[in-house]
């Protein structure tokens, strides 16, 4: 089955590479300054999160001494959330946005999918590498552990993609799905310690956090960059494993109710 996909998709990477290609000029086709606002927005953020948190309001994290450390946490844990939750918010609502496409073209489905995390990829590429030229203007540049980020990028990958089939296959079928979804994703950033350390956390509460699998994955990325740390592989186990079942149960069910979907649609 997975073999077959892959080859549907390599068939049709055409199709894929162009969509995406036609959703990036798309976005600042009408705009003065055209693809420049790909890194204006990003560097605006970086900028705010650093200098405003980190210099003007004095935060601190517990046991670092640099005056950047928690604009860096921060800048961290957003940029890896933000790219989860692009992927999840817009898989969730892909064949539901693509319905006239999916009616009129006789196509692998499931380049839809692979188009969304592509779409975000790159988003995500833009912002990252303006974020190491940061770190590495202000010597704050986290050395070897970097490449840690790669092993952490698919795993989280592998996890958000899973996830977001589940909930677009759901999402044609019932349509409170995609309001859910926004609603879960609110409280689930709040969950994750993205922008308060999980030390400061009343011990009563600290389970729940333990139990959130984006919690170790964001420690995880923030730990390389605050501290230059390797990650603590043992802690993502459990994220690992959701990954792997999320994407078994996702690709079955995507199988499974494909050609349903399209009268439903």
């Amino acid at each position: 089955m997975a073999v077959g996909m892959a080859r549907a998709v390599w068939n049709y990477r055409g199709f894929v590479l162009g969509s995406v290609q036609r959703e990036f000029q798309t976005r600042y086709r009408n705009s003065l300054l055209g693809a420049v606002w790909t890194i204006l927005n990003p560097l605006s953020m970086i900028i705010v999160y650093t200098v405003i948190f980190s210099q003007l309001m004095k935060a601190r994290l517990p046991g670092v001494d640099n005056n950047l450390a928690y604009g860096i946490y921060l800048c961290a844990g957003i940029l890896a959330w933000g790219f989860f939750a692009e992927v999840i918010g817009r898989s969730q609502s892909v064949f539901l946005e693509h319905a006239n496409l999916i009616k009129k073209l006789s196509f692998p489905r499931i380049c839809l999918p692979l188009i969304v995390v592509l779409n975000a990829s790159v988003n995500f590429a833009i912002i990252f590498s303006l974020f190491l030229g940061f770190l590495v203007v202000t010597q704050n540049f986290p050395g070897w552990s970097i490449l840690a980020v790669i092993p952490l990028l698919l795993i989280q990958v592998a996890f958000a993609i899973g996830l977001g089939i589940i909930l677009g296959v759901l999402n044609v079928f019932f349509r409170d799905v995609g309001q859910l979804v926004g609603i879960v994703l609110q409280f689930w950033f709040w969950l994750t310690p993205i922008v308060y350390p999980a030390s400061i956390l009343p011990e009563g509460i600290r389970p729940l956090i333990e139990a959130n699998p984006m919690a170790a994955l964001i420690a995880a990325y923030q730990g390389i960059f605050v501290y230059g740390q390797w990650p603590s592989w043992m802690s993502l186990w459990p994220i690992t494993l959701l990954a792997v079942i999320f994407c078994l149960v996702g690709m079955r069910l995507f199988r499974k109710r494909s050609g349903e979907m399209v009268d439903e649609l």
